[in-house]
């Protein structure tokens, strides 16, 4: 059986870092969840990423150090080369990936690729965003209309409703893929 890169996208506060995080504690010895290089502080934002300088960066990606690369909100962001590794040696890989990047993804990984869009209703949305409390009201009024443009079928993604609890959309994520759940998980 081939090894899947699981592309996660999701409009921003939709819940990709919680999900990201509670699936990095799964007791699943054949999943692993990439970290991203991205050129900001390590203490910004809920990202569990590696943080590099824009000289650092772009060093690496001259040095063919990374699987892909993009550039997105006035950062760099890339994964790895580790990746492959992973994906050669069996290993289920699930990526913070980027909507506006998904076709460089497919190009790269073809039908090892997995795309699964998270959908959130405006509403959970609404309160998710203001319980972080990294927005102003008229940010988080324009991220709701990001997200509104947001189709949770672009190009053939499998869609995970994440209105719900962590358990539900752990679950939920784990069928979409295609990898048994044990019976009880952690989070």
């Amino acid at each position: 059986m081939m090894s899947k890169l699981v592309w996660l996208m999701g409009p921003s506060g939709s819940g990709k870092d919680s999900l990201l995080t509670a699936l990095r504690q799964q007791e699943n010895n054949q999943l692993l969840v990439a970290h991203r290089y991205i050129t900001r502080a390590a203490d910004a934002g809920c990202e569990n990423h590696i943080a590099l300088s824009e000289k650092e960066f772009t060093q690496r990606q001259k040095q063919g150090l990374f699987a892909l690369c993009w550039q997105a909100h006035h950062q760099s962001y890339g994964v790895g080369i580790e990746l492959d590794i992973w994906l050669d040696s069996g290993f289920d890989v699930v990526v913070n990936g980027s909507r506006q990047h998904l076709s460089q993804a497919r190009a790269r990984y073809g039908d090892a690729l997995v795309p699964i869009c998270l959908h959130v209703s405006t509403d959970v949305l609404r309160k998710r965003l203001e319980q972080r409390g990294r927005e102003t009201a008229p940010q988080i009024e324009q991220r709701l209309q990001r997200a509104a443009l947001y189709a949770p079928n672009l190009d053939n993604c499998l869609v995970l409703n994440n209105d719900g609890s962590l358990a539900e959309s752990i679950e939920a994520f784990m069928r979409l893929v295609g990898i048994s759940t044990p019976v009880a998980f952690q989070l």
